[in-house]
């Protein structure tokens, strides 16, 4: 039943519809809330605004956030008239949606997160003795995208890497898993950061550009065969052992799996040396959602259940922790690539999962 429930959920977030999660719920403490906040919020952002702490935090300001959540890519085709607020997981779609209702201004970013590559042990530590990966500690590394791609560019495989013999798991052609990236931020940004280091540096803004990219992405893409709409369960996947051994997450996933006291062994995260940062970006329709946005951006308590929860307030890198040999604290030696326009990056995902209508 639960499985049931969790497909009819995605397939009706892949279609662009919101859906009500318990946010800003009666938890018996009314505390000092005398004003309700409505808004639309990626969904990997709903355990963060159902956390009774975060319920707390914010009554204590005044407010009762009651928010949907919605496929970022999705929120463009939603109606927001009624609505204080949306939030999706990156820029791009929030800049679409500020052009759609006319909101002027720096759009704020109160936190973000990194896309990393989880790995199984076995798999970096192969990575690493060919010269795809550096370790510089026990749980974490650097994937060098260069290489990745060099590799995924001549369709190689585990079993062509030297030391892969000896780990049976490693087996078939060497990629990374990755979301469906017409319906899942995660994976649309991922071709952002890939398309960026097969463009020589530059972001993709032609039309030209686009086609001598998708080749590659399209090889990206259709080596995984049917993708996860999800990060989510894409993560669940990997951490139970099932699946691919290496798979794009958010930063903030792994961050907040240790925060609850899980230290996995066979746990590696590489961070691409070209990645791009999931920018939980605020569009505010009202004044409400304006001061909501200012809370989220500012308020210590607020900063620390970010945190928490896996997420890096924007300005202060001290306030995220380290985990130990897991995370970076500071994102030293990560080149952060820029996203393509709304539209281009709607090109490439269509092309990349070769749909040529």
């Amino acid at each position: 039943m639960r499985r049931i429930i969790g497909i009819v959920l995605a397939v009706l977030l892949i279609g662009g519809v919101a859906v009500a999660v318990a946010v800003g719920r009666d938890t018996g403490d009314k505390g000092t809330a005398t004003k309700t906040v409505r808004g639309v919020i990626g969904s990997e952002k709903a355990e963060f605004f159902g956390d009774p702490d975060v319920v707390k935090a914010l009554a204590a300001k005044g407010f009762t956030v009651k928010a949907e959540t919605s496929g970022s890519w999705a929120m463009e085709g939603l109606d927001l008239k009624g609505y204080d607020f949306a939030l999706p997981s990156s820029q791009a779609p929030a800049v679409e949606l500020a052009a759609k209702y006319k909101v002027s201004g720096t759009l704020p970013r109160p936190f973000y997160s990194p896309l990393v590559v989880v790995a199984h042990k076995s798999a970096a530590e192969v990575l690493a003795g060919n010269g795809l990966a550096t370790l510089d500690a026990e749980h974490r590394g650097t994937l060098k995208m260069g290489a990745y791609l060099d590799a995924a560019r001549g369709d190689r495989t585990w079993q062509e890497l030297k030391g892969a013999a000896k780990y049976g798991e490693l087996s078939g052609t060497l990629f990374i898993s990755s979301t469906d990236p017409e319906s899942s931020n995660s994976g649309a940004l991922y071709l952002a950061a890939t398309s960026y280091v097969e463009n020589g540096g530059k972001v993709v803004a032609s039309d030209a550009e686009v086609g001598k990219a998708s080749p590659l992405l399209r090889k990206l893409i259709s080596v995984q065969g049917a993708q996860q709409s999800s990060t989510d369960a894409a993560f669940r996947d990997f951490v139970s052992g099932a699946g691919n051994p290496l798979v794009l997450v958010y930063e903030s996933q792994v961050a907040s799996l240790l925060a609850g006291g899980q230290r996995p062994d066979d746990l590696v995260v590489l961070y691409p040396d070209t990645t791009v940062n999931s920018d939980h970006t605020v569009v505010p329709l009202t004044e409400d959602g304006k001061a909501l946005a200012e809370l989220l951006s500012t308020d210590p308590k607020l900063r620390a259940l970010e945190v928490r929860h896996g997420f890096r307030p924007q300005g202060v890198a001290a306030e995220f922790a380290s985990a130990g040999t897991y995370l970076k604290q500071e994102l030293t030696g990560v080149r952060q690539a820029p996203v393509p326009t709304s539209a281009v990056l709607h090109e490439l995902a269509r092309q990349a999962k070769g749909d040529d209508k």
